[in-house]
């Protein structure tokens, strides 16, 4: 039997010359064509509009754009000093476990990038599906700069999905070659996070006036307290007299050089109930601040890290100045400081345009959510605990003009156990609109948002504010109230035209939370003493968190009447019956947006890309 190795090939012989041409010709073809291709979908350095710094010394700056058209961020990031590699990615609070994440790495020799995600035990693997592309990488004097894009949404399991809100980002920096992507130890990392709004929206900006002024509220050259955390407060004053303007838009003003370190920024307007405020600045939390600058709260502008300058509608200005406005401002500024640099001086603060042309309509901002209020409370050791807040129909429909209202902004607000905020407008009983949701959120991270599209509310609809708490590491209930470690649940929707109507929010009805501690002083061994002088803080503290007493008291927000607050700016309710009152009926729900897949561009290898950059610092 003749062997098949000895067969005679019926092929025609090609010399390994001719075929090693073929090859290469081949591999040459290809190169141009993916070049080709890269160009055409490689952005410009001039088209990144939002700019982040990812760690506190600036060595890593983060720039990107957004196509909803394309339904992709593009991405651009500035390494200054590259050494051996880099992580980059998302996770839910900024974890680096279950982590979805682009890789930069190498092995000393060579580099390569690669679509990568963690398991809870922060072990990387590479992603099955390589959906961060990357588009390129060069070298310029300030640095490496790496162009990648990633969809919004791409269907892989293992991927995070990219929504409106905030995104917690994460990195980690490579100080020593790796022979593969699994050999990375992400607990020897030097990394951090970064929160930022991705999906910024898509805004045409509106036409400024040429009579529009500038006015800067800035820090007086403070020197930043050595200490990880800081809240600056600053007072300022608008000249004697002045009269009343529009502010038609506001931006960032922030020292060169403390970019890092500047992590968000307020000017509130005082009081008009007061004819001074004293002067001051230092520390927001130093004994030695007057009482009085408490009084300063209403919010002007508002400012965090990645965000741009904030414009008006054309048709809307907020007032300030003038008749039954306060002339004093106040300023804080909230120093990010975990490498607690010494001596660093600092002159940022929020330049305010403004018009004397008024424009048609003062723009307002309205309260929603829950009331400041004890009554409000999260067990103990909650992964997940909901409480919703009402700006009810009734109270809509005696407070608003029979036009409407255009809410155009929003700012959502909790303490630190906050975790998911949302504001749905309903009509008729169905939900009709997300006014703003926030599935990320995080209590420092606080911005005014503007809207992509302006939502439109009319009496008798109804607000409906719903945040979600986690206390897993709390040993006792979180009630709601001023401090930090109590809780609120409120979004400041900024609309016009103004009304009088400044705040629309609920509680429960107090008379049905003191039954439900009669009903757990009946069913538990434990007395919880419902003795007058006993406050409600204590009476929820004194609760043994059992099953029963946590499902008890979810019923009862769910179903118990709540008192409405449907104030005026004075703080005095609107005329009308408010205690008692029942919880809206909703009968038809929004369906949750299903993500949108990409189209498959066919089996692709879970193979890291090699890329040139040369030989690596050592």
């Amino acid at each position: 039997m003749q062997s098949s190795r000895s067969k005679p090939c019926s092929c025609p012989s090609l010399k390994l010359r001719e075929v090693a041409s073929m090859y290469f010709t081949m591999v040459a073809a290809f190169l141009v064509i993916l070049v080709v291709a890269l160009q055409g979908s490689v952005p410009h350095q001039s088209d990144f509009p939002y700019k982040v710094p990812l760690d506190p010394q600036g060595l890593l700056e983060l720039s990107w754009n957004v196509s909803y058209p394309e339904q992709a961020v593009h991405f651009q990031l500035l390494i200054r000093e590259l050494q051996f590699g880099l992580l980059f990615g998302m996770s839910d609070r900024g974890e680096f476990e279950n982590a979805d994440l682009a890789v930069l790495w190498s092995d000393g020799h060579n580099s390569y990038f690669g679509d990568a995600w963690s398991d809870a035990k922060g072990q990387l693997h590479m992603d099955s599906q390589q959906d961060y592309q990357l588009l390129g990488a060069r070298r310029a004097p300030e640095g490496l700069y790496l162009l990648f894009r990633r969809a919004f949404s791409t269907c892989d399991p293992k991927d995070y999905l990219i929504e409106d809100g905030t995104v917690h980002l994460i990195y980690g920096i490579l100080e020593k070659p790796v022979r593969s992507l699994q050999a990375i130890n992400i607990s020897a990392l030097h990394g951090g996070l970064q929160r930022v709004q991705l999906l910024k929206p898509n805004i045409s900006i509106p036409e400024l006036p040429r009579d529009m002024k500038t006015m800067e509220i800035t820090a007086p050259d403070v020197v930043i307290p050595s200490q990880e955390t800081t809240y600056w407060c600053y007072m300022a004053e608008l000249p004697e007299g002045f009269p009343k303007h529009h502010i038609i838009m506001y931006e960032p003003v922030v020292t060169a050089g403390n970019e890092a370190l500047v992590h968000h920024m307020e000017v509130f307007q005082c009081a008009a109930e007061f004819d001074s405020f004293p002067h001051y600045s230092g520390p927001c939390d130093s004994k030695m601040k007057p009482e009085r600058l408490n009084y300063c709260r209403h919010v002007l502008a508002a400012w965090a890290m990645g965000a741009q300058a904030f414009y008006y509608p054309e048709e809307a200005g907020l007032a300030f100045g003038g008749p039954g406005s306060s002339r004093y401002l106040r300023l804080e500024i909230h120093y990010h400081n975990p490498l607690v640099f010494k001596g660093r001086r600092d002159s940022s603060g929020i330049r305010l345009y403004y018009t004397a042309t008024l424009r048609p309509y003062d723009a307002g901002i309205m309260e929603l959510g829950l009331v400041y209020t004890p009554v409000m409370a999260i067990p103990p050791g909650e992964h997940s605990f909901i409480l919703t807040g009402y700006c009810t129909d009734k109270c809509t429909q005696l407070a608003l003009p029979a036009a409407g209202i255009r809410i155009f902004a929003s700012q959502l607000h909790t303490h630190l156990a906050g975790r998911k905020v949302v504001t749905v407008l309903s009509r008729h009983g169905r939900e009709r609109q997300v006014v703003n949701a926030d599935g990320h959120y995080s209590p420092h991270f606080q911005e005014i948002r503007m809207l992509k599209e302006v939502v439109a509310v009319f009496p008798g609809d109804e607000l409906i504010t719903t945040c979600t708490y986690n206390t897993e590491d709390r040993s006792r209930a979180t009630v709601g109230g001023f401090g930090i470690l109590e809780e609120m649940c409120v979004n400041y929707v900024h609309y016009y035209p103004q009304t009088q109507l400044e705040l629309c929010k609920s509680a429960v009805d107090p008379g049905y939370l003191h039954r439900y501690f009669n009903l757990v002083n009946r069913f538990n061994d434990e007395e919880i003493c419902m003795c007058p002088q006993v406050s409600v803080p204590q009476q929820f503290y004194s609760i043994p968190w059992n099953t029963f007493n946590r499902d008890v008291l979810k019923s009862l927000y769910g179903f118990a009447p709540i008192s409405v607050h449907c104030n005026k700016s004075s703080a005095v309710r609107f005329p009308g019956e408010w205690e008692k009152q029942p919880l809206p009926s909703i009968t038809e729900r929004l369906r949750e947006p299903s993500p949108r897949c990409p189209p498959a561009p066919g089996p692709q290898p879970a193979a890291p890309v090699p890329v040139q950059l040369g030989q690596l610092r050592r």
